[in-house]
């Protein structure tokens, strides 16, 4: 079995990559970031996906990105209801680069060959580093910038959801017995992981519960 470093945010998403990665017959080891967002909640949730879904090692690294602030994610900026036109102010800059950088550094002193993300590009809030193009162009940059990549049989950056719809993700969960109570996607969650219901995150996963036909198991507050 090949290790991988499969990055866990604590949502549906990542908790399907996580399995996916497994099934696949990789051996996971599950990697969080604590970035400064606003609750802790999705960082507990990120534990116990990584804890059920079998992860062979689980590690939260701190990245203080609210000092720089910029996104209602790590500053005080109020969460929108819902997305307008172009990039919504939840965005965070520079976040899923410098998770995948910290994923990559991570995979070499593993010796892993394989990174794993959830990012998706059909039911997505307009993020311009959730794009096939961005998870294209890291690779290569990853190739290029490490030991591993030089010397080694390159490194490969695997976003298997990327094509997905949320309905298309609710119905894989479901095939590999996930419990996604145990998630939690919501912007602005409360300390128990209770989603608000109001948020572009809340609105994109009760809609793909909807449109596959699955009870929506979500904890509202």
């Amino acid at each position: 079995m090949k290790n991988a470093v499969v990055l866990v945010s604590g949502g549906m998403d990542s908790a399907v990559t996580l399995a996916l990665a497994r099934e696949q017959g990789f051996t996971c080891h599950a990697l969080s970031v604590a970035y400064g967002q606003r609750h802790s909640s999705e960082l507990a949730a990120a534990s116990r996906v990584a804890t059920t879904l079998g992860a062979v090692a689980y590690k939260t690294v701190s990245v203080d990105l609210r000092s720089i602030g910029g996104s209602a994610l790590t500053a005080d900026i109020d969460v929108p209801e819902q997305g307008g036109a172009g990039v919504p102010v939840t965005y965070v800059p520079a976040r899923n680069t410098i998770m995948l950088s910290i994923a990559l550094g991570w995979a070499e002193v593993l010796g892993a060959s394989d990174i794993f993300c959830g990012v998706n590009a059909i039911d997505y809030s307009g993020y311009p580093d959730c794009r096939p193009e961005f998870i294209e162009a890291f690779e290569r940059l990853a190739n290029l910038a490490t030991r591993s990549g030089v010397e080694g049989a390159g490194l490969r950056v695997h976003a298997p959801l990327i094509r997905m719809s949320k309905a298309d993700i609710a119905r894989e969960g479901q095939r590999l017995g996930i419990d996604f109570s145990t998630t939690v996607s919501c912007y602005q969650a409360d300390d128990e992981g209770r989603a608000c219901g109001h948020c572009d995150a809340c609105r994109l996963r009760a809609e793909g519960f909807k449109a596959a036909g699955m009870t929506d198991p979500t904890r509202y507050r």
